[in-house]
């Protein structure tokens, strides 16, 4: 005997966290009546099972390290969540922003660019990540900076 669409739904989501828009996709497989499918996601949100809340706050926690809030923003609006969940995950997710990129590229790079290449293939690298092009242009210049004013401490020196 196969398992009930409910019973598929709880499984996935003791795994992680998903959205109605995702968990719609992975049953729809398994259901030959979409009236059915729509009844046992309500069925869940009722339950408290199945939130777009949690999910958000999830996606959130998964991708904030790694990536900048517009592709994080983007990735919300792609799974339907209400635009007052994701206004407020931009939010926090703005105020971290330049501390989150910092480490991304002190992860990647760790080094000044030396040349123009360098700074746009650097600042590709993070744009594609999602992080704001003028946050990249403020820590690209200051380690282009703090670079030059070490060099410059360190000839005065000798």
């Amino acid at each position: 005997m196969k398992p009930s669409l409910k019973a598929r739904a709880i499984a996935l989501l003791s795994r992680r966290e998903h959205s109605r828009v995702e968990l719609r996709r992975k049953l729809a497989t398994h259901s030959d009546d979409p009236a059915e499918l729509e009844r046992t996601l309500d069925e869940l949100e009722r339950a408290n099972l199945l939130s777009s809340e949690r999910f958000a706050e999830s996606l959130l926690y998964r991708k904030a390290q790694r990536h900048g809030s517009r592709r994080i923003v983007q990735e919300l609006r792609g799974h339907d969540l209400p635009e007052e969940t994701i206004s407020r995950m931009q939010a926090s997710l703005q105020a971290s922003e330049y501390e989150r990129a910092r480490e991304v590229w002190v992860r990647k790079f760790g080094a000044a660019p030396a040349d123009a290449k360098e700074y746009a293939r650097q600042f590709r690298f993070l744009a594609n990540r999602g992080f704001a092009p003028d946050c990249l242009r403020r820590i690209l210049a200051e380690m282009g900076d703090s670079s030059n004013d070490e060099s410059a401490f360190f000839e005065s020196d000798y």
